[in-house]
């Protein structure tokens, strides 16, 4: 019982940092959008200095930001995942059904750290000063790829939830599925 709640605290943590993270990547190209829109008075007159360029050179720049933020979000997610996974192994009494979940959210985030992560940085850097007519071929695929990761993304959240819930339930006497019952005094299951 213990074992469960410990997992679901991880599992949640791990999952509530990913949606910080996708905040995080959104919010920042919309700080540029608003800093051109109504900026600060004494960066307005650097902006100005910088003419035409300045948009572009701060997109660049937040893109850097947030490419060197998902390439080590990526890395941290594999140690946790990774971390996870051997404790539902190990510390848990666990079935094969959450284990196997669990093992495949690790894969998930594999795919995203070493295969996604790295092509959309790498085709995000050729982009970054080209409109989107210049070479309509490179940015479909890099949508195209921004599509796969938010999939995968949205794939490892939804196994997450899914977890947590196999992970909050258990058989009871009865062998229906019921939420488990904490005592507030001492923390300890409800004895019906």
């Amino acid at each position: 019982m213990q074992s469960r709640r410990i997992a679901c605290f991880f599992l949640g943590l791990w999952l509530g940092a990913a949606v910080l993270m996708a905040w995080v990547g959104s919010q920042a190209f919309r700080a540029v959008d608003h800093t051109a829109v109504a900026p600060n008075p004494s960066a307005a007159v650097a902006l100005r200095a910088l003419g035409p360029l300045a948009r572009p050179l701060v997109r660049y720049l937040i893109s850097e930001q947030n490419r060197a933020l998902f390439e080590t979000w990526g890395t941290l997610q594999l140690v946790l995942g990774v971390g996870f996974f051997f404790f539902l192994l190990f510390g848990s009494e666990e079935g094969k059904l959450p284990l196997g979940i669990g093992l495949f959210m690790v894969l998930v985030v594999a795919v995203q750290r070493f295969l996604l992560t790295p092509e959309m940085t790498s085709l995000g850097r050729t982009l970054d000063f080209l409109s989107p007519a210049s070479r309509p071929g490179d940015w479909s695929k890099f949508w195209v790829l921004h599509g796969a990761y938010l999939l995968a993304e949205g794939l490892k959240w939804a196994l997450g939830g899914f977890l947590i819930v196999l992970l909050c339930r258990h058989r009871g006497r009865s062998g229906q599925m019921d939420f488990d019952l904490v005592d507030r005094a001492d923390h300890r299951p409800v004895s019906s």
